[in-house]
Parts: C-alpha cells; structure tokens; sequence
C-alpha cells in the first residue's frame, strides 16, 4: 500500500471522520487504499465502506481484502447517484477526500504527471478520457491556454508562456513533457525552476481532469447524501481547492456568497469541526515531502437534504 502511495494526514482525517463505528463511510479518492484501511480499522462487522477511484491503475492494486468494502471506477463528483444505487438510501455517515495526485500516479513515468521524466504529456487520471494534455496544448486557442495557466497555476507571464507555446506549436507539434520544456525553457526563472514548472503542470493536469468542476459536484453530491451529524473531512493541497472547500463549509457553495435564512442565520449545510485547516506536522513532511502543502478541513452536516 505505501509502495503505491503513501496516505497523508492519516490519522488527522480518520479521528476527526469516523464517529459511528457501525455506520457507512465514503473515501472519495481511493489511491493506494491508505484511507480506507484505516477507516475499516475503525468499522465494526456492520460498517460499510465506499471507495471511488477513476484511475484503473488504483482499481487493478487494491491491497484490500474486505466485504465491507465496495470500490467503484468512477469519479467522485457521482456520489449521490452511486450511494442512491448502492442502497443507503437514508444517508451515508461521513465523507474523505484526498484531492491530491498520487505518488504511483507521479512517479510512473508513461502519466506525463512528472516532469522528472521525458514522456509522452497524458496526465489523464482515466485512461478512457479524450482529451490529454498534449491535445490542449496543441489545440487550444493561445487565450484559452494563458486562460488555464493563470486561473489553475497562477502562472506568472502566463501571456508570455501561451504565446511561447503557440509559436515552438506551429513548427513542432508538443506530444512529450521534453518538448513543452523546449518550447518555454528561456522564460523558465533559473532560481525556482521546478517550482515554475509545477505550476505549469498542476494548471494542465486540472484542466485534463476538470478538476474545479469535479470538486464543485462532489461537495454537493456530499452534502445531499450525509446524514445530520455526519461529517466530511476534505485534505487540499493547493489554494484553489482550499479556497471552494473553505468556502462550501462557510456558505453551502463554492463562490463563498453568504445567504441568509428569514431569521438571519446563514443557509448552510454544515458547521466547521476544524476552525482552521490542520496540517501535517513536521515529522510527516520529513517522511513524506508531498505532504508539505496539504490542509485539512472537516465540517459536520446540520440539517438534512437528501
């Protein structure tokens, strides 16, 4: 399980989660299963477990082997449905979801996650999807590629790295992470090379997954299938997740736009467990360095909507 990836925030994430031990669980981003072992660890026989991975790679390596469990490919952002047609009709009794990208994921070299590596740009976490990031750095409008950069990565010069791209394009198609790096190396910062490159890669990889949009049905996919009293627990590791997560517990949606009921109460699902995210401490990051950027939220569902 460690092999495939190593679960970060474990302990965190499952104290503050699983507060009925004969209840149903959701692990919305199933990985390498670390999670999920866990929170069986904390189920009695009449737990129940769903996990959902859209990666068959996750699928095809599950370490466990337990009746409890029912592990679905698909993506997250179906919760609702898949909980409906599972049968727990009234209610699941908490939700975790690890947003980040797993370490097989990084460090298998064929995913174009990396650029560790000189492979052919994928970054698909379905294999079965269309589009990957090669199609959207050959076939998008320049303003929609600045547009990705600066909104997903926070690119700086995100205009000048578009306009780069589209010039090495139209002489050389870019199918491998070496040739996105040739065709942007002399507006690469020599001091904080890699960190400028992460961003690049993080705004690619969001965009070939619809990430924001996959979040934004999961947190409310969520919030209709939890029982009152049940509890979601969300680990982020960028300020764009962190930000529609913190405001989703704030104000039931993404955009953080306080509405309020006739009595002045703000119409929100949830209440916050944890007043301000929790973060791995130093003896985690030491042992894991892809822990460094993850936080930790965990709200408690207040009224029921399902």
């Amino acid at each position: 399980m460690s092999e495939y990836h190593i679960p970060v925030l474990l302990h965190e994430s499952v104290d503050a989660l699983v507060v009925n031990k004969a209840g149903v669980y959701v692990d919305a981003t199933f990985g390498g299963g670390g999670h999920s072992a866990e929170i069986l660890s904390r189920l009695d026989g009449s737990g129940r477990l769903l996990a959902f991975d859209r990666d068959e790679d996750a699928v095809r390596n599950n370490p466990i082997d337990d009746s409890r469990l029912i592990l679905i490919r698909n993506n997250f952002r179906f919760i609702r449905n898949f909980v409906l047609y599972e049968g727990f009709k009234d209610g699941i009794d908490g939700v975790l979801a690890d947003l980040g990208v797993s370490s097989h994921q990084f460090d298998t070299a064929g995913r174009g996650f990396s650029f560790r590596f000189d492979s052919d740009l994928d970054m698909r976490m379905n294999k079965d999807a269309e589009i990957s990031a090669a199609d959207i750095l050959n076939d998008r409008e320049q303003q929609d590629v600045e547009k990705i950069l600066r909104l997903y990565g926070e690119v700086d010069n995100s205009r000048k790295i578009a306009e780069m791209i589209c010039r090495y394009r139209s002489q050389k198609e870019i199918r491998t992470t070496g040739d996105l790096y040739e065709a942007i190396a002399p507006a690469l910062p020599k001091q904080a090379e890699h960190k400028f490159l992460a961003k690049i890669y993080q705004a690619l990889r969001i965009e070939v997954n619809q990430e924001m949009k996959s979040l934004e049905k999961f947190l409310s996919g969520a919030a209709a299938v939890l029982k009152p009293g049940g509890r979601i627990a969300v680990i982020t590791y960028h300020s764009l997740e962190d930000r529609m997560v913190k405001n989703f517990i704030k104000t039931g949606n993404i955009e953080g736009t306080l509405e309020k009921d006739l009595y002045g109460h703000i119409k929100t699902p949830f209440k916050a467990v944890t007043r301000k995210p929790v973060v791995p401490s130093e003896e985690e990051i030491a042992s894991n360095t892809r822990a460094r950027s993850a936080k930790l939220r965990v709200a408690e569902k207040m009224e029921e909507e399902i």
